[in-house]
């Protein structure tokens, strides 16, 4: 798999709107964050793991013309503002988008885009989707996918396993029989917002001790707020840990 980290930000980006800091103000292209998605190329299939508002930017920077999926994992608005710049790889690739994504999820999307499943839209294109509910494993092509339940604080949301892969954003917390279903993954993105503990979201060390229990050949920080540098980070992670920035492409 090629694995390519579109947006590692947080729902604000980086820089922060009017924010003088150190990080928001940095020369380093490293420390400039969109939110947060990763695109998955096999051999036979393309996956593109939610839509955030930077998607059409993400996907024109990164050179990714082709999806054949789309994954969601929650309905906050940086995972799901991009969703209308779906119609776009509809006009490219002339095939309607199956999106997949818990009952919860698919019912918000339908309610904050209520044009796109309407039978009365009286001019301009909309997407063509396919909503589907994943539940459990689903195979596409040379790509395992399991869908599995993480805490976003109070808020049962999705992270998902990718063959040997897991992507796990917006997490705080992840039940044992979650944790079950990561056995024997190899490489993960792990949400790590900042140093200090927040309720919806797991800071470096909470992350770094995640990754040393799954016992990973490598973990990638994503969902990275303002308040990390990414070269300060970087030289505090261990060499089996690294954060991750936009545009990184991983081969697994």
């Amino acid at each position: 798999m090629q694995i390519t980290f579109l947006g590692t930000g947080t729902s604000h980006g980086v820089p922060v709107i009017a924010c003088d800091c150190e990080v928001c103000q940095s020369d380093n292209p490293k420390n400039k964050r969109m939110r947060t998605s990763v695109h998955i190329k096999s051999e036979e299939y393309n996956l593109l793991i939610d839509t955030p508002p930077e998607m059409r930017l993400e996907l024109i920077n990164n050179n990714i013309k082709n999806v054949d999926s789309v994954l969601m994992t929650h309905a906050h608005a940086d995972h799901i503002m991009g969703f209308d710049d779906i119609r776009a790889l509809n006009w490219f690739q002339g095939k309607e988008m199956p999106v997949y994504g818990d009952h919860k999820t698919l019912n918000h999307i339908k309610r904050i885009f209520p044009y796109i499943f309407s039978d009365e839209n009286p001019g301009g294109g909309v997407p063509q989707v396919i909503l589907k509910k994943i539940e459990g494993e689903i195979k596409f092509m040379d790509l395992n996918v399991k869908a599995v339940p993480i805490y976003h604080g109070d808020n049962k949301i999705l992270a998902y396993r990718i063959n040997n892969f897991a992507y796990l954003t917006d997490c705080s917390k992840i039940p044992d029989s979650s944790l079950k279903l990561l056995e024997g993954i190899e490489y993960a993105a792990v949400d790590a917002l900042r140093f200090e503990k927040h309720p919806t979201h797991m800071s470096v060390d909470q992350a770094v001790e995640l990754i040393d229990k799954l016992n990973l050949k490598h973990g990638y920080l994503t969902h990275i707020s303002h308040r990390l540098d990414h070269k300060k980070l970087n030289d505090y992670l261990p060499e089996n840990i690294s954060a991750a920035y936009d545009g990184l492409i991983i081969n697994i």
